[in-house]
């Protein structure tokens, strides 16, 4: 595996052969398999998961790595094509993204979306800038519109607990949330939920629509294993029978980019908050899913958190095992 941009740019049997390395790593770490790699890790937004996941998993396969984002102290990095640098910015990533990446033997970047043209985001046009600078393979820690460093561990989450693959009934709800938040972990997740050939219902307000290019990837993805995709605002439909719920906010695409638009569509939304009721006609294993970090009481509720539903603690540890496997496939090929 040269490259870990999107999930879906695996062939099927290379995917399973990474969440078999991952399962395998599990129990068994190697932890001399990657002595004398560096892992460098570049981040243009803040993390939690992702920058302490890498970090751990470089280290229990016995290689290092090393961290550059401007939240902790290297210079404010542009970006923009052609800008007069005469601001606060004073280094281009052209020049720092070559000589970080010639540090590592991969490099991961994690970076945002701008959220100013839909088109651009859709397309990860930001990301593949970034990424096309670097020197050494690349891994996506979140950009734009993916996520897969999630979507694995997500679906290793759901293969460890049995939730069915085909036949299995997936909703991903939209939550509220003060903010508005990027779409690349609800892309990402409606085409990982579609490659696993489940049924997958996309539940949300009006205004809060995927893009149509999301949703086309997604319905490709179900052509190809079997499942299906749909959008509805029909709670009580979506979650009859369900065998998972992953909750996540995400922006408006009718105001992208617009705040005061934003804000004014998700006002009156604070029911679209995860709680007991719920569940009252899923399936009766039906398990809570969401990325973290989550706000308590807003997107869901404390009692579904804390409760035995609640699986978001197993992903968040499998995010651990999914980058293993990741990096060890990348520096050693083994996928």
């Amino acid at each position: 595996m040269k490259d870990f941009r999107n999930l879906a740019e695996l062939e099927p049997s290379k995917l399973e052969e990474l969440l078999d390395l991952a399962r395998r790593l599990e129990k068994h770490p190697e932890p001399r398999a990657l002595e004398g790699k560096v892992l460098a890790l570049l981040f243009l937004s803040p993390s939690l998961r992702t920058m302490t996941s890498f970090q751990s998993a470089m280290l229990r396969l016995g290689g290092g790595s090393f961290i550059a984002s401007p939240e902790l102290g290297i210079h404010p990095l542009e970006t923009r094509p052609g800008v007069v640098m005469d601001g606060n910015t004073v280094e281009h990533v052209r020049e720092a993204i070559p000589v970080i990446s010639s540090y590592g033997d991969a490099l991961g970047i994690r970076a945002f979306a701008p959220r100013k043209s839909i088109e651009d985001d859709v397309t990860d046009k930001d990301f593949e800038a970034l990424a096309s600078l670097s020197a050494v393979p690349v891994i996506n820690m979140e950009s734009a519109i993916h996520h897969p460093c999630q979507s694995l561990a997500d679906w290793k989450t759901m293969d460890d607990l049995a939730i069915p693959r085909n036949g299995g009934k997936f909703v991903l709800s939209w939550a509220n949330h003060p903010k508005a938040l990027p779409l690349a972990v609800p892309a990402a997740t409606v085409e990982m939920a579609a490659m696993r050939g489940m049924e997958t219902i996309v539940l949300r307000p009006e205004g809060f629509e995927l893009p149509g290019a999301v949703m086309d990837r997604a319905r490709r993805a179900a052509a190809a294993s079997g499942g299906s995709v749909r959008e509805t605002t029909d709670r009580a439909e979506a979650l009859e029978g369900a065998h998972a719920i992953y909750a996540k906010s995400w922006s408006s695409t009718r105001h992208y980019g617009d705040a005061e638009g934003d804000r004014e569509l998700r006002q009156g939304l604070r029911g679209w908050r995860v709680d007991d009721a719920w569940f009252e006609t899923t399936s009766s294993d039906c398990r809570f899913m969401h990325c973290l970090p989550v706000r308590r009481n807003v997107v869901v509720t404390d009692s579904v958190l804390d409760g035995p539903r609640s699986i978001v603690l197993k992903q968040a540890r499998n995010r651990l095992y999914g980058q293993m496997a990741v990096v060890h496939a990348i520096m050693k090929g083994s996928v």
